[in-house]
């Protein structure tokens, strides 16, 4: 699914588990809601791709609350 933010990203995200999110606090937050297969963003987007089973809801939560925070 792909989010346009409000906001830039600070640098490109490319991250494919939540320990590779250790250190970058919107990865970290995403990885959390769990479900979360990967994490690709560029300045004003990112798109999240699910493991399979795994509603959207608490991901997209996961995304609106991690776009809200200081980036």
């Amino acid at each position: 699914m792909k989010f346009t933010l409000d906001t830039t990203l600070p640098a490109t995200l490319s991250v494919t588990s939540a320990e590779a999110a250790a250190g970058h606090r919107f990865a970290e937050t995403v990885f959390a809601a769990g479900g979360v297969a990967a994490i690709y963003g560029v300045n004003d987007f990112v798109t999240v791709t699910r493991e399979p089973g795994f509603e959207w809801d608490p991901i997209v939560a996961a995304v609106v609350a991690a776009a809200a925070s200081d980036l």
